[in-house]
């Protein structure tokens, strides 16, 4: 789930830092922390992660309904519908793959610099609004939903079908698309609970006397 802002630098390596004073890098810290945690668990994120689980469930129900049609055809012409079906539900679920690799591997990157800014100082009283436990607990709340949802569908669902009742076409699509909500869950679960632990190790605590790397 890709973003379009620019990540902020790493902080400068601690032989070359110049901040004058203790303030002026709290200053700085509480800038790009900010803007860190806006990108790793902001509402905005949270949005296109379950707008990424809407195109990957409309591509899934374009290869499910090509898997019925293929069930459904009599002759070679009956497949083409089936076959046109296949083709734009691959053509939308190869991009929101990609997009889901992406938007992994920006996280990571994000939590890597979250961890490297939050290590510079602790500053318990200025810190208190990157700790967003509402934003937390929606995370964890919608997550929890797919993850449930998910397993339901992977799991229930092919434990009660009954043969001549549902076909396989029905229950391959219908696993798919618990697949993917238990897919977007976890990983929704995942960054909720990463910025729990970030909270604990980087913004709890009692501050440094002097960081390395500041004047005066």
């Amino acid at each position: 789930m890709p973003s379009r802002s620019p990540l902020p630098p790493p902080p400068p390596p601690a032989e070359i830092r110049t901040w004058p004073d203790r303030d002026a890098l709290l200053g700085d810290r509480a800038v790009v922390l900010g803007e860190l945690v806006r990108m790793f668990i902001g509402p905005a994120r949270l949005g296109v992660l379950l707008m990424w689980a809407g195109i990957a469930a409309l591509g899934w129900s374009l290869v499910g309904s090509a898997l019925l049609m293929f069930e459904d055809a009599n002759d070679a012409l009956g497949v083409v519908p089936g076959v046109v079906c296949l083709a734009a539900g691959a053509a939308v679920l190869v991009p929101s793959a990609v997009l889901l690799a992406v938007g992994v591997a920006r996280d990571l990157r994000v939590h890597a610099l979250l961890v490297e800014w939050g290590g510079l100082d602790r500053d318990p009283v200025g810190d208190l609004p990157l700790r967003r436990p509402r934003a937390s607990i929606a995370w964890l709340l919608t997550s929890f939903v797919l993850c449930a949802a998910g397993l339901f569908g992977c799991v229930a669902v092919p434990g009660a079908a009954r043969a001549g009742q549902e076909t396989y076409g029905l229950v391959v699509w219908l696993m798919g698309l618990g697949f993917l909500a238990w897919l977007a869950g976890l990983t929704g679960l995942v960054k909720a609970f990463a910025h729990r632990r970030w909270v604990l190790r980087a913004l709890v605590g009692v501050p440094a006397d002097r960081p390395a790397g500041v004047e005066g």
